[in-house]
């Protein structure tokens, strides 16, 4: 059975940039993950770093989120989600945000999370492997 995988906001960037050997990494890996899981917090955060920072055209941000959204599956946060997150930030001391992107994968049932924010290796509730994937 294949891992599920969630994709963390700073992975999708790097896909949609030309950033040397990190867009590459980057590409390498997701298009080789057929149960790749992103959240609607992911997609803003997202929509948010490519239009403040003009990494992105309008016309392009559009595009890249009908790709992530018809590539990937979406998943809708709830309350059950956030006060799971909650939970998480007190029990990990991450920040609220990182909390709620665990959450998102554990929920969705995600044994591994790529990040580059986070701990690389570190276990979250015996169920998530935080990755760095510029750390293999």
């Amino acid at each position: 059975m294949i891992d599920r995988v969630f994709i963390d906001t700073n992975i999708l960037v790097y896909l949609s940039v030309n950033n040397d050997a990190k867009t590459e990494t980057t590409t390498k890996l997701i298009y080789n993950l057929p149960n790749a899981v992103i959240s609607t917090q992911v997609l803003g955060e997202f929509s948010n770093v490519a239009y403040r920072n003009k990494v992105l055209s309008l016309e392009k941000l559009v595009e890249y989120i009908d790709i992530f959204t018809s590539s990937f599956e979406l998943f809708k946060i709830s309350a059950s989600t956030i006060i799971y997150a909650i939970k998480i930030k007190e029990k990990y001391s991450f920040s609220f945000w990182d909390s709620l992107i665990i959450a998102s994968a554990i929920e969705t049932d995600c044994s591994i999370l790529y990040s580059e924010d986070m701990q690389h290796l570190q276990r979250i509730d015996d169920k998530l492997t935080i990755i760095n994937p510029f750390k293999q």
